[in-house]
């Protein structure tokens, strides 16, 4: 059984580090072996597991080639997020699922610095987009990039990744005015690759009536 998340740096106020990197530390305090297991991680960080897990997820999305390997994942959170669950139910080919300590620290000081100009603005903020109907909003939300990082297309993976990580990021830290803007960040690159996969599939079409 994993320790419980209050045995972990608590993250406060003052800490000057940036919030994914923080994030991150906090994840790896928590577990201190080599490998750690998405089933582990939704286990111990609780109702916070989802924001967590989806932005842990997200981030090797903006690596090229990397996208459709984590969108079934997300995909899968993204749902039980949308229909009001509390905590993940992961399956159990997901569950055992493991990255490295090591992995997951440089990807997120990678991140970091892409990142850095929103990070300034996180911080703990109740309002409209951290109540449970929005929570939900932003499963769907996930849904939708997840089936855009899946299906392939040239520059459709990095904007829908973009901003759910942003909108991921706002869940954890529980900032109403950062998960809106992610929120529409997300849209706009989810409909921005919808456009780009809607002219190929066209294009398509014409080539093949062409040849035939």
């Amino acid at each position: 059984m994993p320790p419980a998340p209050a045995s972990a740096p608590a993250a406060t106020a003052h800490d000057e580090s940036a919030p994914i990197s923080r994030i991150v530390a906090e994840v790896a305090a928590t577990f201190p072996g080599e490998r750690i297991s998405l089933g582990e991680m939704a286990e111990a960080f609780g109702e916070r597991a989802f924001g967590l897990l989806i932005l842990l997820l997200c981030l090797p999305s903006l690596l090229p080639g990397m996208a459709s390997v984590f969108g079934l994942p997300m995909l899968i959170l993204g749902v039980q997020m949308g229909l009001g669950w509390r905590v993940p139910k992961l399956p159990r080919f997901l569950a055992g699922r493991t990255v490295k300590r090591t992995d997951l620290l440089r990807l997120a000081s990678a991140s970091s610095t892409g990142l850095r100009h929103v990070e300034r603005f996180v911080r703990p903020r109740p309002g409209w987009f951290t109540t449970p109907f929005a929570e939900r909003l932003v499963g769907w939300m996930t849904v939708y990039s997840a089936l855009m990082l899946i299906l392939p297309g040239p520059g459709t993976n990095g904007p829908p990744a973009f901003g759910t990580i942003i909108m991921a990021l706002g869940v954890v830290e529980q900032d109403s005015r950062v998960v809106g803007v992610g929120l529409g960040i997300t849209l706009a690159g989810c409909l921005f690759a919808t456009g780009v996969l809607a002219v190929l599939c066209w294009f398509g079409a014409q080539a093949l009536g062409w040849m035939f």
